[in-house]
């Protein structure tokens, strides 16, 4: 089961998470080759971050998969959920950082 948490500085009050939501869902069992109903996304905002030491708006992301992921997959994985916070929670790419970890069956 692919999980994406998702932090950010950015506060979600009136904000409609649906389309990252639904957007991180399609493209990480795209991408990553699963279904959409083994994928999970949290967003957690107003997450205290600073980055290249300011506090303008940035992301943390980390995406855990058994299985799945090599070079040209993290690449893609990033660029898109990049490209879905930048949309949609006005996040710069170049102000997000996603750590990507392919899980071995026998850690779990």
């Amino acid at each position: 089961m692919p999980v994406l948490y998702i932090s950010t500085n950015v506060s979600l009050d009136g904000i409609d998470l649906q389309p990252i939501f639904s957007q991180a869902t399609t493209a990480l069992a795209s991408i990553i080759g699963r279904p959409e109903a083994n994928v999970m996304v949290l967003v957690k905002g107003s997450v205290p971050i600073s980055f290249y030491g300011t506090k303008e708006p940035a992301a943390f992301a980390e995406l855990l998969s058994m299985g799945g992921i090599n070079s040209d997959v993290k690449r893609r994985l990033i660029s898109v959920v990049g490209g879905i916070l930048e949309e949609h929670l006005s996040i710069p790419t170049t102000r997000f950082f996603c750590h990507v970890v392919n899980v071995a069956s026998s850690k779990l």
